[in-house]
């Protein structure tokens, strides 16, 4: 759910742009609309295939890290037993071992980057996923505004209450099917980083 989170924090942000309002003290005779950001996300169609593209994207990264996982976890596994009951200064002892342990640990903090930069990867996904999301509801948004003749945008979720009678939500997702059924969402590449020269 972390991750709707943040869609739903940057999701936020384009209704505030979206939608030029009135001031806050509304007017007698402003007409008002509602929008639940949350279920135009989670519920349209453009939402969730966007939603099942993450998912497949962030699955094959798993899938790309398991094989190196395993054998790091293999081959820790039998450095464990051959520690197994040595002291330190047997450990130390054996060259043999010293060089073995130090080339797991190389393997394992190489891994370990490797990681971060495919979390990094798929959070920079995950963002650009939401702006082309975001670019494709604005216009929208903006019809329905248009059509509502609405002076005032509100989100659902900084209201303590709002009548169903002013929830356009149902209508900008019925056009936002029609409008954008689905979504290109393309895993994106951090460049890897020139190691330090020493």
């Amino acid at each position: 759910m972390s991750q709707l989170k943040k869609l739903l924090f940057a999701f936020a942000l384009l209704i505030g742009s979206a939608a030029v309002t009135a001031p806050a003290a509304v007017a007698q005779g402003s007409t008002v609309v509602a929008i639940d950001e949350v279920k135009i996300l989670r519920d349209s169609k453009a939402g969730k295939d966007m939603a099942a593209k993450l998912d497949t994207i962030e699955k094959q990264m798993n899938t790309e890290l398991t094989p190196e996982r395993t054998t790091l976890q293999t081959q820790g596994k039998a450095l464990d037993a051959k520690l197994a009951g040595k002291t330190r200064d047997q450990v130390n002892a054996d060259t043999a071992l010293v060089t073995e342990l130090n080339n797991y640990q190389a393997k394992a903090n190489a891994f370990g980057a490797k990681a971060q930069k495919y979390s990094q990867e798929f959070a920079l996904t995950e963002r650009v996923a939401l702006a082309t999301f975001n670019k494709a509801l604005e216009p929208v948004l903006l019809q329905v505004i248009q059509e509502k003749n609405a002076q005032l945008v509100v989100s659902k979720s900084s209201v303590i209450y709002s009548a169903d009678s002013i929830d356009a939500t149902a209508l900008v997702i019925q056009k936002l099917d029609v409008a954008t059924p689905t979504l290109a969402v393309t895993r994106q590449k951090i460049p890897d980083q020139p190691a330090n020269p020493q």
